[in-house]
């Protein structure tokens, strides 16, 4: 599923994601960080240009 490019995640929040997708079901903690990712990605599917991008991450809080 992580067949190409490599994300580097603190250890720490590594291991909450491993013990939340053993809890909630999933096969591996990368599915679960893929369902999470396509998730939030889908939100912004939409959008028409980069300031609507931006205006929607403003939105989500993610900058401000």
């Amino acid at each position: 599923m992580f067949g190409g490019d490599k994300i580097k995640l603190d250890k720490d929040l590594l291991e909450r994601i491993k013990k939340i997708s053993e809890v909630a079901g999933y096969a591996s903690h990368e599915e679960f960080i893929h369902h999470v990712l396509e998730r939030e990605v889908s939100q912004f599917d939409e959008a028409g240009s980069d300031d609507d991008i931006t205006e929607k991450l403003k939105g989500l809080g993610y900058i401000s």
